[in-house]
């Protein structure tokens, strides 16, 4: 039958005949593309040089710094361009502005200069600890040259059997003293920091382990120098 508003009679196969071409899946269609396991897909911008990210971050501190690569081939530049004595001389003065600035970023490193310490040295729990430490007197402060001291006696003793019996009882009591001690200074330490710093996220273990291994230290050989005196109050 013919409807008023259709043109012919093929008007409607050609419609049903468009419907199934929709309804009928696409034999054609390319298959989905497989990825292979732990593929990441492009982010979309060029991945960031390593010495950018280091110069944001704060390692380095030198924006004008180079990498070894890039240092090896300016100083290959350089050399093709300067005479034998030249290059000595310059070689020498990169030497002294080297030893110039090791010294200068020990004496920041030495007075606390948070900017120069290394990771373990920094944070105000750390600096108090090492205050702490720095103003009393232990028995491990002494246990470097107390360990020369008792290798020097087990030596001697070696020359003299009778005594070597009595002398080989010193170090296990010097070592039973120092680990004795050792345990008390950690204890001691951790009390002192969890009173002042109720909140601080440092671990027991850390505290203890950092101010025995500054306990163990002849007072000159500490880094960052002892800022109080022996005897002075820490709070």
């Amino acid at each position: 039958m013919k409807l008023p508003w259709q043109k012919s009679d093929e008007a409607p196969a050609a419609a049903a005949a468009a419907a199934n071409r929709a309804e009928a899946p696409e034999t054609n269609a390319e298959p989905a593309k497989k990825y292979p396991k732990g593929y990441t897909p492009p982010k979309g911008r060029p991945t960031p040089k390593r010495i950018e990210q280091e110069i944001k971050r704060g390692v380095v501190r030198d924006p004008n710094a180079t990498t070894p690569a890039q240092q090896y081939q300016k100083n290959k530049e350089l050399k093709k361009s300067m005479s034998k004595e030249e290059w000595k001389a310059y070689k020498k003065q990169q030497r002294e502005e080297a030893k110039k600035h090791n010294r200068e970023v020990q004496a920041k490193m030495d007075a606390g200069d948070e900017r120069y310490l290394m990771d373990r040295d920094r944070g105000e729990t750390r600096r108090f600890v090492r205050d702490w430490v720095d103003s009393r007197r232990f028995m491990n402060n002494y246990a470097m040259p107390l360990a020369i001291l008792l290798f020097l006696i087990l030596f001697i003793g070696s020359w003299y059997p009778e005594v070597a019996g009595v002398i080989a009882i010193l170090p296990m009591v010097f070592i039973v003293l120092i680990i004795g001690e050792a345990f008390l200074i950690g204890k001691r330490a951790n009390n002192a920091v969890r009173a002042k710093f109720p909140g601080t996220a440092d671990t027991g273990f850390g505290l203890g382990m950092y101010a025995f291994s500054r306990a163990s230290q002849p007072r000159k050989w500490r880094s960052p120098k002892p800022q109080v005196r022996i005897g002075e109050t820490v709070n």
